[in-house]
């Protein structure tokens, strides 16, 4: 697929995604969207790659929901407005989906404004790291509607639950600072440094085992709703799993031979 509205390169098994709308701030339009999907399905489907940057072009990170989509949304006719709007809710929450469960470290990489969409698309990531022009706002508010990219469910996560309810009920800005003192942020850099980092980051979290890494997050992605023993059996599972790779045979191999030369 030939992308128009985003970037994709792949370097050293990393793959790093750039939302290329800069005039736009790099709002999410539904074009987009369908190319983001399949920039996600070929991460997660090409063994090659074994984590993913996200970043944006220009100023912004991604302004959130496209305004003219919006606009042509609320011109539908009012018995097409409610099916339309699910119709679209089924993009989104499918394109979040893909990159929450993508079975590899995924890193946002925020180089300015992420705002509603954008902030949510950026928490959807394992890690995120940005730069001192970051910024973060659930501004959903302002708009008559409420966070639909994962925000209500990541967001009390990172900050908790009181924190989560002032930033989305208030809709103010977060700008750097305080992004990486409530934990928005993991990491604070230069803007010159960013994505380097990020790429750096990436490669650093995925030279282990490509299996093992999957189910952990797998696993992980569900602790805080699942109870203990639910833990222990998924874990049970998914170690079966791991035995069977050729990562730990290789591992176990390499660990034996190491000590029989010592």
């Amino acid at each position: 697929m030939d992308y128009k509205l985003l970037e994709m390169v792949v370097d050293s098994g990393i793959a790093t995604i750039t939302f290329n709308r800069p005039d736009k701030r790099n709002a999410m339009s539904d074009d987009m969207r369908s190319e983001f999907i399949h920039a996600l399905e070929r991460t997660a489907s090409d063994k090659g790659i074994r984590a993913l940057v996200i970043t944006g072009a220009g100023k912004g990170f991604c302004a959130g929901g496209d305004i003219a989509g919006m606009e042509k949304r609320m011109s539908a006719p009012t018995g097409e407005i409610a099916f339309n709007g699910w119709h679209r809710q089924q993009r989104v929450h499918h394109t979040q989906t893909l990159l929450h469960t993508m079975p590899k470290p995924t890193i946002a990489a925020v180089n300015g404004s992420a705002s509603g969409l954008g902030a949510d698309t950026a928490l959807a990531c394992d890690f995120l790291i940005g730069s001192e022009y970051a910024n973060f706002t659930w501004s959903y508010i302002n708009r008559g509607i409420i966070p639909d990219g994962g925000g209500m469910y990541l967001l009390p996560r990172r900050v908790s639950l009181s924190m989560a309810k002032q930033l989305i009920f208030s809709g103010r800005r977060v700008d750097a600072a305080e992004a990486l003192a409530l934990g928005i942020l993991d990491r604070q850099t230069t803007a010159a440094a960013l994505v380097p980092e990020a790429q750096a980051w990436a490669k650093e979290l995925s030279q282990g085992s490509a299996t093992a890494l999957a189910l952990s997050k797998t696993i992980l992605n569900e602790t805080y709703e699942s109870t203990a023993n639910q833990v222990f059996a998924q874990g049970s599972q998914a170690q079966g799993i791991c035995y069977t790779s050729t990562e730990h045979r290789n591992a176990v191999l390499e660990f034996l031979a190491a000590n029989k030369k010592n």
